[in-house]
């Protein structure tokens, strides 16, 4: 039985999320938007990391999976620095927009673009990897509900290390978002001018965009702010004695069962908000360019195309039923192989006989009857025709 009362609820938020993260991203793909489709690829992985922890340990504390956990714990690690640095890429974005700067005009543009978004996005959060290792005190914790989760010495200079940098980075990005503000205030008319100029960019996108990014500083911020608050309160903070001993014994995994985290607050609740701020990031993504006209559009391609999956497959499962009847030779019961016995058709039915002597036509004229015919088209005691005598 699971210790979580609501399960598997987070199992299939978590699932969805994995999914919806990923619907948007083959058009951003094809439009060069390299932040959002980092921002949908952080997402996704997180979620689908959230997905299989919660499966997996859902009713127990054991390390049974330690290589997957020292994969997860690098996930968790990256994951909260890279969905706020594509924030920040997108921020960026849109204040070189705002700015009436071309976005990309040439490829060597687009791929210079694209590189420094990818130097952020991707480069940044590994080197947050190396540096979270540095107050790494052991291998990593297992806790009941939740899964593997980073073993973050708490000492000074994890706060300088590793606490700090998605706050920094959200600040960072909170300032492009006042800038993009300002300057789109200040040049509307030069902004609408590039929209009209820009097919891979309209105004709808623009501003989902950055309604995006400032819903995620409104995530960001706080929480970062709010989780080194709670790991200063706890009392607990350690002075750095140096490398070795904050790595003795670095081996050992700590197991935590829900009935002793979950009766702590203090450990609780900074714990449940990093879980749920996973897939409530794939789900505001989703709901502000999962249902744009863009994406209804490649719905509808999509739609389209199974269709006609669909109908070609029908037809030709048709044409091979059809073809199979047309070849396969006539079938004799094994028991009854001689032919089916010929039955002559029906005798023909009597001929009726009317005895009136003229029938009218519907105009009143007069028209033969059937007795007239009977004189001069005999016929004999069989019902069939007399031969005709020509009068010499």
């Amino acid at each position: 039985m699971t210790a979580d009362p609501t399960y598997p609820l987070y199992v299939v938020v978590s699932f969805v999320g994995f999914v919806l993260a990923l619907i948007p991203l083959p058009w951003h793909w094809q439009a060069w938007n390299s932040g959002t489709c980092y921002y949908m690829t952080w997402t996704a992985l997180a979620c689908l990391n959230e997905f299989v922890n919660s499966v997996i340990w859902s009713s127990n504390a054991l390390d049974i999976a330690p290589v997957w956990c020292d994969i997860s714990t690098r996930i968790t690690i990256g994951a909260s620095v890279g969905i706020p640095a594509a924030s920040l890429c997108i921020n960026r974005r849109l204040y070189k927009i705002a700015c009436t700067h071309a976005v990309v005009s040439t490829r060597a543009e687009k791929r210079r673009t694209i590189l420094i978004d990818t130097m952020i996005c991707v480069l940044l959060p590994v080197i947050y990897m190396v540096l979270a290792y540095v107050v790494q005190g052991h291998r990593y914790n297992i806790f009941e509900v939740l899964g593997c989760y980073p073993a973050i010495y708490n000492t000074l200079l994890a706060y300088f290390l590793v606490y700090m940098w998605p706050v920094v980075i959200g600040l960072i990005s909170a300032v492009y978002c006042v800038l993009s503000l300002r300057s789109l205030l200040a040049r509307q008319a030069q902004f609408k001018k590039f929209l009209a100029s820009n097919s891979n960019l309209t105004s709808g996108r623009y501003f989902r965009l950055m309604a995006l990014a400032a819903t995620e500083l409104i995530f960001t911020v706080p929480f970062g702010i709010y989780e080194i608050y709670s790991n200063a309160a706890s009392g607990s903070l350690q002075p750095w004695d140096g490398w070795a001993n904050t790595h003795y014994d670095f081996s050992r995994v700590v197991l935590y069962p829900a009935v002793v985290w979950t009766m702590d607050p203090s450990v609780a609740v900074p714990l449940q908000l990093s879980r749920w701020i996973i897939p409530a990031c794939a789900f505001v993504f989703f709901s502000f360019f999962g249902f744009a006209e863009e994406a209804r559009k490649h719905y509808y391609k999509l739609y389209v195309a199974l269709l006609r999956l669909l109908h070609i497959s029908h037809m030709s499962e048709d044409t091979s039923n059809m073809s199979k009847h047309m070849l396969r030779p006539p079938h004799f019961s094994p028991s009854n192989p001689e032919l089916p016995v010929y039955s002559p058709p029906l005798s023909r039915p009597p001929r009726c006989h009317v005895s009136s002597s003229t029938v009218s036509g519907s105009d009143g004229e007069w028209s033969p009857s059937l007795t007239s015919l009977s004189e001069k088209f005999p016929l004999s005691d069989s019902g069939d025709l007399l031969p005709l005598h020509r009068n010499s």
